[in-house]
């Protein structure tokens, strides 16, 4: 049976940069890294342009096997675990196979949520959460003429942008009434909306699928709840992930909707760590355990995952997830953080020209911006709100200028 000091399980941004920290604490402690995936490591964020075809399968690679032969880590793809033996401290793999470890990281991201829909077990569809995946849609897409994506979140609609622009005639039913509800309100969502129709993109909102039926050559019917009926000969179903911890059953292992950490990023069992789409840390404004499942949170983790799997002396807290998003879409960008909805107590202020943003106001402090189709500074806007800068003398200007505002508040905070 193989064995590693250092076992990752996963290969995206978390464990890479749990990769990197321990080999800064540990240059030589034996390590192996396996994946599920039968790439190098690459970003999901890369995807969308592998299905547009504006960048080649082999060109969003991370790292290559130099790397892992430089940091002296075994790279196992093509394996998937299916089991862990925490008191055995052993990884079981798909086939049977097994690794022993010392220290374990749990990096094996999100899998894709399909929802109980009346036949939707008995069509062909595609989800878009993998390399494979996105090789798999773009074929598909030389050969459609219609498609129907199931879900108005960041992955369905950067399918749909791509399939429109393929001269695809598309149509997307989200359930909720606007576009993006994770990331955006009602009124920043109505101008990406536009961008969409004025596209040829129909969009179907609060609409619910309640079957999809399957036609001739792979086409099918998709039946929502008003009545409608949408054909389709490419169905694309984006409408969520969920933590992939089914491996993780029966091992002692800390669950909830992911994989329950501290602030350390430790599991509830010894010698174990969780880091990335993966692990519900921490909500750095409800200070609540919260999946956020963005590339900065990841790598934050990660950095401080590994450094506690190789000894750190001087260990830094995970200050709690901050969401932050940016969204490009037709040219055009909206980009979100922090809490954008309104609530008791909560001042929001909003500036519609020559674009949208919403400033969201607690307690003269800033929690949540978003904008679109305006300038932005997420940097600027991220440590005013990590670090709770009072604005109660500039709140007038920073509401009116929020970026050179932001900007000049920082610049005094960092002297």
């Amino acid at each position: 049976m193989p064995e590693a000091k250092y076992l990752l399980i996963g290969s995206s941004h978390a464990a890479l940069e749990a990769l990197r920290s321990i080999r800064h604490f540990d240059p030589d402690g034996s390590m192996a890294m396996i994946t599920r995936d039968a790439q190098m490591p690459y970003s999901p964020t890369i995807l969308p342009y592998v299905v547009s075809g504006r960048s080649r399968p082999e060109a969003v690679l991370l790292r290559d096997e130099a790397f892992f032969t430089a940091n002296a880590c075994a790279f196992v793809a093509n394996a998937t675990a299916t089991g862990l033996d925490a008191k055995a401290k052993s990884v079981t793999l798909a086939g049977g196979d097994s690794w022993r470890y010392q220290h374990l990281l749990i990096a094996t991201g999100a899998a894709p949520a399909i929802p109980p829909v009346k036949g939707i077990g008995e069509v062909r569809f595609h989800v878009l959460r993998s390399l494979a995946d996105a090789q798999g849609l773009r074929t598909a897409m030389a050969g459609a003429r219609s498609a129907v994506v199931l879900g108005g979140g960041l992955v369905g609609l950067h399918a749909a942008e791509n399939m429109a622009e393929a001269g695809l005639s598309v149509a997307v039913v989200e359930m909720q009434d606007h576009v993006l509800p994770g990331y955006f309100d009602a009124k920043a969502s109505e101008r990406i909306e536009t961008a969409f129709t004025t596209h040829g993109v129909k969009l179907h909102l609060g609409c619910k699928v309640v079957a999809v039926e399957a036609g001739d050559g792979g086409a099918c019917a998709v039946h929502l709840e008003d009545g409608g009926v949408l054909q389709a000969d490419l169905l694309l179903v984006a409408t969520g992930v969920k933590p992939a911890t089914d491996w993780l059953a029966g091992s002692g292992v800390a669950l909830d909707r992911g994989v329950l950490v501290d602030e350390t990023m430790r599991t509830s069992v010894p010698d174990i760590w969780a880091a990335g789409d993966v692990a519900q840390a921490t909500d750095f404004h409800t200070g609540k355990p919260a999946l956020i499942g963005i590339i900065p949170t990841a790598v934050e983790q990660g950095r401080i995952a590994g450094g506690g799997m190789a000894g750190d002396p001087y260990p830094r807290a995970y200050p709690g997830g901050l969401p932050v998003n940016t969204y490009r879409f037709f040219g055009r960008v909206a980009l979100s953080i922090g809490q954008a909805a309104a609530s008791a107590g909560v001042e929001v202020a909003e500036n519609e020209e020559s674009g949208y943003r919403r400033v969201v106001i607690q307690d003269n402090r800033l929690i949540g911006y978003a904008s679109v189709d305006q300038p932005f500074d997420v940097g600027i806007m991220g440590e005013l709100i990590r670090r709770r800068v009072d604005l109660s003398t500039v709140k007038d200007s920073f509401i009116a200028r929020p970026v050179e505002t932001g900007r000049r508040l920082m610049s005094e905070q960092w002297r």
